[in-house]
C-alpha cells in the first residue's frame, strides 16, 4: 500500500473541497436567485416589507421582524432568529404588537377596535356584573383604598426598633412604556408612600 504524507493528504482534501464547491455554486446561485425574486418564500412574508426592530414592551430588548403590506398595515411578526437577546423567541406580550400598530393605524383614520375597552369598568364584590364609571370616580375611589390600605398597614418601626417607614400591603407593578421621567416621578411618589414591593412586568 502506498504511504500517503501528511502534506499530500491535506493538498487532496483542499482540491476536493474546491471541487465541490464549483459545482455546487450553480445551484446555491440559482437558489438565492430563487429567493429574491420570492418564487421559494413562505407564503406569509411573499410580496411583503420586512423590517428588522426591537419590541417596545419591556426592557428586554428583543428583536422583532415585521412583515407589512402595502396599505401599511402589519400582517405578521416574528422573532428576529439572529438577534442575540430572544434568539428567535417572543413572548406573548411581543406577539401582541401587531393589534396595537394596527389599532393606532384605525384610530388615526377615526375607526377604533369594537373590543377594544375606551370605559372605566368596575364589578362589586360578588357580583357577576361589570358597571361604567368615569374616570373621576375610580380615581377618586382608588386614592380612597391606598389611603386606607397604607394606614392600616404602616410601621413606623420593626420589631427592633428600628424606623422603617414601611407598608408591605401594597405592591405595584411598573410598565417600560414609560419614559424615564414618568418612571422617576412614579418611583419617587410610591417610595413616599413607604412602598417595598415595587416591580416591573418585564420581568414575567
Amino acid at each position: 500500500m502506498k504511504k500517503i504524507s501528511r502534506r499530500d493528504f491535506l493538498k487532496s482534501i483542499g482540491l476536493g473541497t474546491a471541487g465541490l464547491t464549483l459545482v455546487a455554486s450553480p445551484a446555491l446561485a440559482s437558489e438565492s436567485h430563487s429567493t429574491i425574486t420570492g418564487e421559494k418564500l413562505p407564503s406569509k412574508i411573499r410580496k411583503v416589507k420586512e423590517t428588522f426592530t426591537v419590541c417596545a414592551y419591556c426592557g428586554c430588548g428583543c428583536g422583532i421582524i415585521l412583515y407589512s403590506n402595502d396599505k401599511k398595515e402589519m400582517i405578521f411578526c416574528e422573532g428576529d432568529p439572529d438577534h442575540p437577546i430572544n434568539e428567535g423567541s417572543l413572548c406573548s406580550k411581543g406577539n401582541g404588537i401587531i393589534d396595537v400598530y394596527n389599532n393606532v393605524n384605525k384610530k388615526k383614520q377615526r375607526e377604533v377596535n369594537k373590543r377594544r375597552i375606551t370605559e372605566p369598568l368596575y364589578r362589586a364584590p360578588g357580583s357577576s356584573q361589570w358597571e361604567k364609571k368615569s374616570w373621576d370616580w375610580v380615581l377618586t375611589e382608588v386614592a380612597k383604598r391606598v389611603k386606607a390600605a397604607r394606614e392600616a398597614t404602616f410601621e413606623e418601626k420593626d420589631d427592633k426598633g428600628v424606623t422603617v417607614n414601611r407598608t408591605t400591603a401594597i405592591a405595584t407593578f411598573g410598565s417600560a412604556s414609560l419614559d424615564n421621567e414618568e418612571n422617576y416621578l412614579l418611583h419617587k411618589m410610591f417610595r413616599s408612600w413607604g412602598l417595598l414591593n415595587i416591580e416591573h412586568h418585564a420581568r414575567l
